[in-house]
């Protein structure tokens, strides 16, 4: 196959565009019509795209309204979700609902931390032992040479796992309002150029990243010690309501909750609730988020118990949310659009955004568990979830 035609000079522009559609459809017989409408200048798109061609268009509608109880968000929204799969958005609002009426969901952002985890390799363990104190002694040269390379990420902290001739340190950074994974990137490599000037003693290799970070991949370190916004939703829902909005009870709900503890412990699962990706996905495509984070964010705890009146108190806790109101796919027209609905676009919003997801996560979680135990799950699906072109 031909390469897609290419001009440096003109990459994003309509006109180039087009003629990357007219190349694929050429060498595959694909019609891509609908790939090429959209509504914005391709003048954007540097810093986002390469080799533009079009879009993908993902449906978008609206949940809520959401009642939040925030440090940061705080009333109510009507939450973007972009997704193809039928019953989400009305799933999500039943759970918004339920809260709402209950008074609202309680959001805390415990811990914001956003890592890069280089490795350093020596001529034995001894001289990894050395190195680790070193490190400490020298933390504030370390951390000085980093934070030359940005105005907004600061290095809180830097960790250390050893293994063998090994260490790796964990840089953990705040990253203001963007997600940070380049950010930190450029100042860990910054730190490390310095800490490799100094010579330490029998270093053997040194390499920026050796999967420590488990940069959008799941992994327990994260779930401990958190990545990007450690965030906690939180409700006590009235049995009265329960009953009234969901046709259950909270004996019911705590009952399915063992019952999915047990199964997710059986499994091996990274989230013992039912589906953070669900809202977490439809949020991150709707308000320009990296999608890939998905990866880690959707990882999770919920926590369940019944009150002796019959009241249920539920808690969803996201321990590596990663998620920016600044930079990336944020500022492309539609996502802005959508990150604006919330309130929470630009500087000064993350953990405001980071409230919300949490918020939204819970009420899918309510709205799911309650579909089960009622045996309203299939049905609904049945009635709203079943394309049939």
């Amino acid at each position: 196959m031909k390469k897609l035609p290419r001009d440096p000079a003109n990459d994003y522009t309509p006109e180039m565009a087009a003629a990357r559609r007219e190349a694929v459809t050429a060498a595959t017989g694909a019609d891509l019509s609908h790939t090429g409408r959209y509504s914005f200048d391709p003048g954007v798109l540097p810093g986002n795209i390469e080799a533009f061609a079009g879009v993908t268009q993902v449906p978008l509608g609206f949940a809520g309204p959401l009642r939040v109880n925030g440090e940061h968000a705080q009333g109510d929204f009507y939450v973007p979700m972009a997704t193809s799969e039928g019953t989400l958005v009305a799933s999500y609002s039943r759970g918004m609902r339920l809260t709402r009426e209950a008074g609202g969901v309680t959001t805390t952002v415990i811990d914001d931390s956003m890592q890069r985890a280089p490795i350093f390799v020596f001529e034995n363990a001894r001289h990894a032992r050395d190195f680790g104190i070193w490190v400490e002694a020298n933390l504030d040269d370390i951390r000085a040479a980093a934070q030359t390379t940005t105005r907004s990420g600061r290095l809180i902290r830097i960790e250390q796992y050893a293994m063998g001739k090994m260490r790796w340190l964990r840089f953990c950074y705040t990253t203001g309002d963007a997600a940070g994974q380049n950010m930190v990137s450029k100042a860990t490599r910054e730190a490390c150029m310095w800490i490799l000037a100094q010579r330490p003693a029998g270093l053997e290799h040194f390499s920026l990243a050796a999967n420590f970070d488990t940069d959008k991949k799941h992994s327990h370190v994260n779930s401990l010690h958190t990545r990007g916004k450690r965030v906690v939703a939180e409700i006590t829902l009235p049995a009265a309501l329960l009953q009234d909005v969901m046709h259950t009870s909270g004996e019911a709900l705590f009952k399915q909750r063992q019952l999915s503890n047990m199964g997710a412990l059986m499994a091996g699962s990274v989230n013992n609730g039912a589906h953070f990706a669900n809202g977490i996905t439809a949020m991150f495509i709707a308000c320009g988020q990296d999608v890939a984070n998905v990866a880690e964010s959707s990882a999770g705890f919920v926590h369940g118990e019944l009150k002796p009146n019959g009241d249920y108190y539920f808690s969803a806790t996201i321990p590596a949310l990663i998620v920016a109101t600044y930079g990336g796919g944020t500022g492309l027209p539609t996502q802005r659009e959508c990150l604006e609905v919330l309130g929470c676009y630009g500087q000064g919003k993350v953990q405001k955004l980071a409230e919300i997801v949490a918020a939204t996560v819970l009420c899918g979680e309510l709205s799911l568990a309650a579909a089960i135990v009622s045996d309203q799950w299939v049905s609904s699906h049945d009635r709203l979830g079943r394309n049939r072109p």
